[in-house]
């Protein structure tokens, strides 16, 4: 009985999540004495899921699969499953992926645990940490399934390389023509830019900016650390950044393993969005500001003033070690 991955792809390129997922199930295998098999659809490098300790490639390419479909994936995925006899499968916590999760458990009958933090504390019976309460808490969660899906958490176990090698065997699941009863007809993405799901920096601007005019030192900083930007609801709900960059509770998470926030005060539906962060720092001019209370590292100070130093210090800092 095997373990099997969903490796997430866009354009052809693998996701950083998958391999991360890869690493996860790798480690996981070697608890349970088992192998890992990865499903690719539409991707070209499944080569380098070898080196996250993948044994087995099963490349999908099917020009109907190239936009993402949650009922066809999950039917894909299924396939997958009762081929390789997998007990456990894996995907992770993208926006997509939390889409997907709940058609494959049915797909399945397999009992889900998303926002996984760790592996399990016991294969038997199969109990697992997750986070709960908007990251607040964990939670034991046990699994009596047959078979298990898990949902990783982003940035949750990291990359770890096992410098084994992947052997690729093309797999042609049965498509059902239902499954595509809704289709896309375009989609529109930025370009040239770090994306929040995919970025390990984000760097989030608040109220604190005063204006949709001074974000040009948002957008350098961000440009200095490679990272992605966001913002506050209120800076999104007044028009001076796209909807897209919202982040919290009630826009889109952020697992980053920095988080920078700058003008914004820390409104508990933006710090239930941000948790999940690894390191936050928050810079603002109010010392009572609840942000703080949550930053590992915090600065009092006005913005306007203390970003662009940093700024500078990141440049000079760049230039000695290029």
């Amino acid at each position: 009985m095997s373990i099997l991955i969903y490796t997430e792809s866009e354009g052809g390129k693998l996701k950083k999540t998958a391999f991360e997922v890869a690493s996860y199930a790798k480690a996981l295998a070697g608890q349970t004495g088992t192998t890992v098999t990865a499903v690719a659809i539409n991707a070209d490098n499944t080569a380098e899921l070898g080196k996250y300790g993948v044994d087995k490639v099963l490349k999908v390419s099917d020009e109907k699969l190239k936009g993402f479909n949650a009922r066809a994936y999950a039917d894909v995925i299924k396939q997958a499953a009762a081929q390789e006899n997998a007990g456990i499968v894996i995907i992770s916590s993208s926006a997509n992926d939390k889409y997907l999760a709940p058609v494959l458990a049915i797909n399945l009958e397999a009992g889900y645990a998303p926002n996984v933090v760790a592996l399990p504390e016991s294969t038997d019976p199969f109990r697992i940490k997750r986070t709960a309460f908007t990251n607040k808490a964990f939670n034991i969660t046990e699994i009596s399934t047959d078979v298990k899906l898990i949902g990783l958490s982003k940035n949750s176990f990291g990359l770890k390389e096992a410098n084994g090698a992947a052997a690729e065997e093309t797999f042609a699941p049965a498509l059902n023509d239902n499954d595509f009863a809704i289709g896309t007809e375009s989609v529109d993405k930025t370009t040239g830019k770090v994306t929040i799901a995919d970025a390990e920096i984000v760097v989030s601007g608040g109220r604190g900016l005063k204006g949709p005019e001074n974000w040009g030192m948002i957008e350098e900083l961000a440009d200095v650390l490679g990272a992605a930007t966001a913002c506050s609801k209120p800076v999104s709900d007044m028009g001076w950044r796209p909807h897209g960059e919202h982040v919290g509770q009630t826009g889109k998470p952020v697992a980053a393993n920095l988080y920078i926030a700058i003008g914004i005060s820390g409104a508990i539906q933006h710090l239930a969005g941000i948790n999940a962060s690894k390191v936050k720092v928050v810079i603002n001019t109010d010392p009572e500001a609840p942000f703080f209370k949550a930053a590992d590292y915090g600065v009092v100070g006005d913005a306007f003033e203390v970003v662009p130093a940093l700024i500078e210090k990141l440049k000079e800092f760049k230039a000695q070690n290029s």
